[in-house]
Order: structure tokens, then C-alpha cells, then sequence
């Protein structure tokens, strides 16, 4: 098998919270794409690229994120949504794609946020950079929780 295959280079990070506040709530704080630098202390600046007419598929923005002390700007965009369930997020950067999924969900301990992200190398320069990439889990996870508690905290204030 060889040893660069792609899937074996994908680098998939989950975290989750529990929110102590309603899907519509919680929703409303995941999709304000436009207000999440002053939600979550990881982003600096968003900007709307492209608004769909209606809801949130096809929602396209330049987000800018402090990674390994620089500023990084990315442009994701939406491409699957269900109100008050989950979204999807795809970015492509520097050979990498990268592919998020935040959902919301409902369980006897109350309603948890869930963030999942898969890091995908495309070519085989970005899958030999790939190989140090289960270094960078560590970091996304802990920049992933800190974006989840910081919605926690932004929903249960209000």
C-alpha cells in the first residue's frame, strides 16, 4: 500500500460542548458569521464574500484567525445547512481542503454543540507537508474548544 495515499493523510479533529440553552439560540449564534470575531476570541475579522438570497447554503466569507501567532485568512463558504441542526463548511488553502461541520444536538443532558474537521491534503506536495499533520491535531483541537466554549459562553449570557 502506498504510503501517501490520501486518506491516510487526512487529519480529522472533533470537539464538543454542552450548551445550556435552546437549538434556536445556539443557531443563531453559529450562523452570525458577520458578528463571530466579538463571539469567538480566535477569529479577528470576517468578511461576506458572497450572500445567497435565501439561507445560509452558498454563503461565502473571508475569515481571519491568529494560527501559530500570525494573522491567517481563509475563504470558506457553506455548502449543506439544516436550520437548527448542522452546516458545512468547505475551504481550500495552500493545497489542503478543508471541510467543517458544526451540529447541534439533543440528548437527556441537554443540547450539545458538536465541531468536526477533517483536513484533506490534494497532490502530492501538500501530502508529504501532511506528514507532520498529527502534530497540528493538538492545536486545532484545543483553538476548536476554545470556539465552542466561547459560543457557550455567548448563548448562556443571554
Amino acid at each position: 500500500m502506498d504510503s501517501l495515499e490520501p486518506q491516510e493523510r487526512t487529519v480529522i479533529v472533533e470537539a464538543q460542548v454542552t450548551i445550556n440553552g435552546s437549538r434556536a439560540a445556539i443557531w443563531a449564534a453559529i450562523t452570525d458569521i458577520v458578528n463571530a470575531p466579538e463571539i469567538m476570541s480566535g477569529i479577528e475579522n470576517t468578511e461576506i464574500v458572497d450572500k445567497p438570497a435565501t439561507g445560509l447554503v452558498g454563503l461565502r466569507w473571508r475569515e481571519t484567525r491568529i494560527l501559530f501567532g500570525k494573522s491567517a485568512t481563509a475563504e470558506k463558504w457553506i455548502t449543506d445547512a439544516a436550520e437548527n441542526a448542522f452546516y458545512k463548511t468547505r475551504a481550500v488553502d495552500r493545497g489542503f481542503v478543508f471541510l467543517s461541520t458544526m451540529s447541534i444536538s439533543e440528548s437527556s443532558g441537554g443540547i450539545t454543540l458538536t465541531s468536526l474537521h477533517e483536513f484533506k491534503p490534494q497532490g502530492i506536495v501538500a501530502r508529504l507537508q501532511s506528514i507532520p499533520m498529527f502534530l497540528f491535531k493538538g492545536v486545532a483541537k484545543k483553538a476548536i474548544l476554545q470556539d465552542l466554549n466561547d459560543i457557550k459562553s455567548a448563548v448562556e449570557r443571554i
